[in-house]
């Protein structure tokens, strides 16, 4: 199947957002993302929605939790347009206050547990987030409450002093009113790292959330007897679009993994019969080395989604072999794109593996050159990309919004090509960034914090190969006193997320290499790493 053959809904163009942006829009679709769960509930109000360890909820049973939350919300004072910051793994409850918050018109602010105190303190100051919702067990890294005068509650999942109980929050009244919202407003604000080390919030409309969802449905054929098991994280805007929005939408079932381990995650496919997953190839690579995987009876997985990094052949070529009914389908998009720009025609991953897919129907994408002039087909240059999808900008931050969206198109700073059929390749990265297992690693926010060490003069955050998670944190160091390794990651760990903390250095006294213009020479270091690889 090509695809030509994918039956895309009708569309029609449209203009949305400010300075008005002429985009091509499916002509029938939900409103909201509150709409996504008002339909689902309505079509198969017995089936099951959620499910996450004992916890098995079906979609009436998610409506009514969804709104003793928003009530309990809003009895504490919760308004349209607030920000709700969450800080959870991934479980039931994550769902319920993406909902609730949407019932109230609010918006959500997902951050990664992985987080530390100074990103957290970043991110809630700068959204003015009223409230947090958090783990439990990570109150040690919260923010002191004295430096964020704007967060009125602090919300724990469990038990924890200093934090309301989340079981005082689900009372017995349930808020079934809604609060209308324009499409164009903002559903969930994700923060995602740029070249400047600071964190720019990225704002998710309704309008780029149901469009994604429909992209994901219509091009991997998706409907409500499906069903998808979350083993990235849901504050991942994989997790939360590509993942829980679209199931919504298909009315289908959504299997929460808390913690992604490939015998569980085996033991859960063959157990809740699952049919699709999104993951990023590091997770079928681990899934592939366990002895079980061609015996465990997964007869009924028919979509194999991936992204975030490419997948290696010699895995592509092993699940073909142990599933012959599993369709792999390459993913590509972004945070400011709210998920996919583009997908893998189904069928034709071996024929076009060296590539991303086709561009989704409802976006438009174009390659330019340095001046931002558009090239022919199959010229090198940076890829651009517009479409509802397309995030309007960035929170309260307007220079940077000015800086990457240029006449409704976002800036990916991804170097690349489309060919004459419309297959999108990705050649190289503009930006200065490694993908760790599918996490995206801005190289500058690493070394902006082992710059804040005393002992360091200077330091290059490079990539290095790893055949199951892609790539990995190597860091060059040069330093002026003595220092190792284990404290320059303990330095790093109690200010970055783990996945973005060195796993290698390579520690001189001298300077590191430098051209004649003064720019750190990152080939050469990378090259000096590939060949002390090779000889160890």
């Amino acid at each position: 199947m090509t695809d030509a053959q994918v039956h895309w809904p009708a569309q029609q163009l449209e203009q949305h957002f400010q300075p008005p942006r002429t985009l091509r829009c499916f002509a029938d679709r939900p409103r909201s993302l509150h709409a996504l769960l008002a339909n689902a509930v309505a079509s198969r109000p017995q089936a099951e929605a959620l499910v996450c360890e004992d916890t098995r909820l079906t979609y009436a049973q998610l409506n009514q939790r969804v709104g003793q939350l928003a009530a309990g919300w809003r009895a504490l004072g919760v308004q349209a347009g607030d920000r709700i910051a969450l800080l959870l793994g991934n479980r039931v409850e994550f769902v319920l206050c993406l909902l609730a918050a949407t019932r109230l018109g609010a918006i959500t602010v997902p951050m990664s547990i992985r987080e530390q105190s100074p990103g957290l303190h970043y991110m809630l100051e700068h959204c003015a987030a009223v409230m947090l919702v958090h783990e439990a067990e990570l109150v040690d890294v919260l923010p002191a409450a004295a430096d964020l005068p704007s967060l009125r509650w602090r919300v724990a999942v469990a038990p924890c002093p200093g934090s309301l109980s989340w079981t005082d929050m689900c009372g017995a009244d349930v808020l079934d009113e809604v609060v209308p919202v324009r499409e164009e407003d903002t559903a969930v604000i994700l923060y995602t790292s740029g070249t400047t080390g600071r964190p720019k919030g990225a704002m998710l409309s309704h309008l780029g959330m149901v469009h994604s969802c429909m992209h994901f449905q219509a091009g991997m054929g998706l409907g409500p007897h499906d069903v998808s098991i979350a083993a990235v994280p849901l504050s991942h805007v994989t997790g939360l679009v590509a993942l829980v929005a679209t199931m919504l939408h298909c009315a289908a079932k959504l299997v929460i993994l808390p913690g992604f381990k490939a015998p569980k995650f085996l033991q859960l496919a063959q157990r809740e019969q699952m049919t699709h997953t999104l993951m990023v190839p590091a997770m079928y690579n681990l899934c592939l080395l366990q002895p079980d995987f061609s015996t465990t009876d997964l007869r009924h997985w028919r979509v194999g989604a991936y992204g975030g990094a490419p997948m290696p052949v010699a895995s592509i070529e092993a699940l073909s072999q142990t599933q012959p009914q599993l369709v792999l389908m390459n993913c590509y998009g972004a945070t400011e794109t709210t998920s996919p720009a583009t997908i893998m025609p189904a069928g034709m991953t071996q024929r076009h593996n060296d590539t991303v897919g086709q561009a989704v129907v409802c976006a438009d994408m174009k390659v330019v050159d340095d001046d931002g002039q558009e090239l022919p087909a199959g010229s090198m240059g940076e890829i651009c990309i517009k479409g509802p999808m397309v995030v309007a900008g960035y929170w309260n931050n307007t220079e940077a919004t000015a800086k990457e969206f240029t006449d409704g198109y976002w800036k990916s700073g991804d170097m690349g090509s489309i060919d004459a059929q419309g297959y999108v390749r990705i050649l190289d990265r503009k930006k200065d960034m490694l993908n760790r297992g599918g996490y995206k690693i801005y190289c500058i926010e690493v070394e902006n914090t082992l710059y804040q060490h005393p002992a360091v003069v200077e330091c290059a955050i490079v990539a290095k190969p790893c055949a199951v998670l892609g790539e990995r944190v190597h860091a060059f160091v040069s330093v002026r006193e003595p220092v190792d390794a284990d404290t320059l990651s303990g330095f790093c760990g109690s200010r970055l997320s783990r996945e973005k903390v060195p796993e290698s250095y390579t520690i001189v006294s001298d300077a590191l290499p430098r051209n004649a213009n003064g720019k750190l020479m990152k080939r050469l270091m990378r090259e000096q790493l590939l060949q002390s690889l090779g000889s160890a």
